[in-house]
């Protein structure tokens, strides 16, 4: 009788776990049929596509197209798949050099648009500007290409050409650019006046803070009590390295806060007691991203003054996530806001004084920067 019992009770428990899994399982399958069935006629497609395609495929580059046409599909130019190359050369560019013409792409109204040239490049040496948009790479149309696309046909190894297609306003011509090794300073400054430093900015890379801090301290030993940090033409880069930036002008409390789809609010703040100094900071439709998150903390706690003409307005946050084979896909994963909680996603950040460059600019004459310079020295 007693094995009878350990008997029955053992099949009863085998019944009881089963329909708890199955119950389990099909409360599974209907929350996510949806997401299965398409699950499986990618599979299908993939399938079909293989045994049945004119030319023989590999899986692998089956798998590459079908993760592409899926971040295409997004229809967001931060989003996108990157091959292992393309890959490669992303994080080469963040270490602070590449091989290329030393301009930085985004896009605007679908087209693909220079956010800015990098200083003492092929790029900017030819001419190009901020603002211009490349209808053509080598011949080839570039509608509906994506960024990090653009990207990789633009750069090559040093010493080659690279054909871009120009159109600014309704001229177009094209620019014939041999790419070179470019080097990446993003630091760079010096003493004004006796007691106005300037700073330069290029854009935010993984040594931009730490190169601020000292060069920051080097101005200060030189009498340094205000500073014009420049911002003009800076695409931006590493939201950390924003911070960083932002924490040498902007007093202790938030500088930017990263808000995800399901409102997930992560805050990143200054440590600093109180500001060293005046500061003017130079603004114009190519400054971007990281430049945004710095300009817009110092106006919206009132730091600084902001001069010049209105930011790009990219108020988005990307996160690159790598794939086993090399591979990785950047995707947009939140929006940040200022410390005053404005979104500056396609709206950009007006400066406190406009001054608009003239379009036949004298040599050697700065007007944004000269009105930078008398702001600051009613300040001190």
């Amino acid at each position: 009788m007693s094995r009878r019992k350990i008997v029955f009770g053992a099949i009863l428990l085998v019944l009881v776990t089963f329909m708890a899994t199955s119950a389990g399982f099909f409360y599974l399958m209907n929350a996510w049929s949806s997401d299965v069935v398409s699950t499986l006629k990618i599979i299908r497609a993939l399938h079909v596509v293989k045994s049945r395609y004119v030319e023989d495929v590999s899986v692998d580059t089956l798998i590459a197209g079908s993760i592409k046409g899926m971040v295409n599909s997004l229809n967001d130019p931060h989003s996108v798949y990157m091959d292992p190359k393309m890959f490669k050369d992303i994080m080469i560019e963040m270490e602070g050099s590449f091989g290329g013409v030393g301009i930085v792409i985004g896009t605007r109204d679908k087209t693909l648009t220079v956010v800015a040239p990098i200083e003492g490049t092929p790029g900017e040496k030819a001419g190009i500007k901020s603002g211009d948009q490349i209808i053509k790479i080598d011949g080839q149309e570039t509608k509906d290409m994506a960024i990090d696309e653009a990207v990789n046909k633009i750069r090559g190894p040093e010493g080659s050409q690279v054909v871009l297609t120009i159109k600014r306003g309704q001229q177009v011509q094209d620019y014939t650019l041999t790419r070179s090794n470019i080097q990446v300073k993003t630091v760079d400054g010096k003493m004004l006046t006796d007691k106005i430093g300037y700073v330069r900015l290029t854009m935010f890379n993984e040594h931009t803070g730490s190169d601020l801090k000292r060069k920051l301290q080097e101005l200060e030993q030189q009498g340094m009590k205000a500073v014009v940090l420049d911002l003009r033409d800076n695409p931006g880069g590493l939201l950390d390295e924003s911070v960083k930036v932002a924490g040498n002008f902007v007093p202790k409390g938030p500088v930017v806060s990263v808000v995800t789809r399901d409102g997930h609010r992560e805050t990143h703040s200054s440590n600093l007691e109180a500001p060293k100094y005046q500061v003017a900071v130079l603004v114009n439709g190519g400054s971007a991203s990281a430049s945004e998150i710095v300009a817009g903390a110092i106006q919206d706690t009132g730091a600084g003054t902001l001069i010049g003409a209105k930011t790009y307005g990219k108020g988005s946050v990307q996160t690159v996530i790598r794939l086993d084979d090399g591979s990785a896909i950047k995707l947009t994963i939140a929006k940040y806001l200022t410390p005053k909680d404005r979104s500056i996603n396609g709206v950009g950040i007006e400066p406190d004084i406009k001054v608009e460059l003239p379009e036949n600019k004298q040599p050697g004459k700065d007007v944004q920067l000269e009105k930078a310079i008398e702001v600051l020295q009613g300040k001190i």
